[in-house]
């Protein structure tokens, strides 16, 4: 479970967070919606405990993230919006050195490493440095490198941004699969009809606080989670990919 407590932040004389408070469940999938400015990234950064709230608390499956930030951080998962890297190394090599430092089993996380990043269609180019990446790879990299060690808590600060299809269905199947197995997500985006159809509930931040809180009833969501252009895309480039319907 992720929980957020009356959370705080300023820049200077700017209010970007002002006592922002709601939960996500494990096993859920909760949407972050907000116009430019109204405090989704500051949120997400405070979340994964990048810079400090000036007031208030962050607890990832029961630890506080200022508080306890190892334990905190065992738990978490963060897909930037803007991932930085050790340029010099590969794919592999960073991901390697991601489940290093989070204690993983190396030959299974090498399995898993290999087994994601050909569903995100990365396999073939996981040796050459990331320096050489477009927008989008980088992108892929930083998302894997947030879900391999199956965290219970996952934050994606526009995860999926720079995704071609294929990717971004195999990259939704992975979230669903982590809620299923009683992970807490909460998921940016500017793209509210990847929301509506990936997460069971939504969270509208509007200048800094929490507008609304909705569940799918209350947007009128449909039981069908994909997309029909989506699905006729994949059809008409013969995608292996298909999205599940869950």
């Amino acid at each position: 479970m992720l929980e957020l407590r009356a959370l705080t932040r300023r820049y200077g004389q700017r209010l970007a967070l002002d006592r922002v408070s709601f939960t996500v469940p494990g096993g859920r999938i909760v949407g972050l919606l907000g116009a430019n400015g109204a405090g989704k990234s500051t949120l997400l950064r405070t979340a994964a405990g990048l810079q400090p709230p000036d007031s208030g608390a962050v607890l990832a499956d029961g630890h506080d993230v200022w508080a306890a930030p190892l334990a905190a951080k065992m738990a978490l998962g963060y897909a930037a919006e803007e991932p930085a890297f050790h340029e010099e190394l590969s794919a592999h090599e960073y991901l390697a050195f991601v489940a290093a430092v989070r204690g993983l089993e190396p030959g299974a996380a090498s399995e898993r490493t290999l087994r994601l990043a050909r569903a995100l269609e990365l396999g073939p180019r996981l040796d050459e440095p990331v320096s050489g990446y477009s927008h989008g790879m980088r992108k892929k990299v930083s998302f894997l490198a947030a879900v391999l060690h199956e965290p219970r808590v996952l934050l994606c600060d526009e995860a999926l941004e720079g995704f071609d299809a294929p990717s971004a269905v195999a990259a939704k199947d992975e979230l669903r699969r982590l809620a299923r197995a009683g992970s807490a997500i909460l998921f940016s985006s500017h793209v509210t009809e990847t929301v509506e159809r990936l997460c069971d509930a939504v969270v509208v931040l509007h200048e800094g606080r929490v507008a609304r809180e909705m569940g799918r009833d209350d947007w009128g969501a449909g039981a069908d989670t994909t997309s029909p252009l989506e699905r006729a895309f994949l059809e008409l480039i013969g995608s292996s990919r298909a999205p599940e319907h869950t």
